[in-house]
């Protein structure tokens, strides 16, 4: 359902991946993304905007994205010692739109995360 981050990514985005691709079902409640961010998450995303403190918003998000998602193709993805950057194809019913994710990872777990994509496009093609 995905293609697999190269193995300079960080084990923890290996792990994120992962878990956005392996259905709703694998899901759940949501425990298995919950354990791979900070306590206080730092979010900006198209359609939440800013959000600081937002693991629980995060994780509600996400599983709409979850849901909905046919599967991630990556384009292109960077890391080094400040953080990581991931390109990727997302499919859903009504088409791809492309995602832009920006981390910071900090003892283990994602800090901070800049989420860029074409809201709008990703609502009319059946993201939620």
């Amino acid at each position: 359902m995905t293609d697999s981050l190269s193995t300079s990514a960080p084990e923890v985005l290996q792990q994120y991946y992962r878990v956005l691709t392996a259905g709703p079902v694998a899901f759940g409640d949501g425990q298995s993304l919950r354990v791979l961010l900070s306590e206080h998450l730092d979010f900006t995303g198209s359609l939440a905007g800013h959000r600081p403190d937002a693991t629980e918003g995060f994780v509600h998000g996400a599983a709409g994205f979850i849901s909905t998602v046919r599967s991630i193709n990556i384009v292109r993805e960077v890391h080094d010692e400040q953080g990581s950057a991931v390109l990727y194809d997302a499919e859903l019913p009504g088409g791809i739109v492309r995602f832009a994710e920006f981390f910071t990872i900090r003892d283990g777990v994602i800090d901070t995360l800049n989420l860029h994509y074409d809201g709008q496009g990703y609502l009319a093609k059946g993201g939620r």
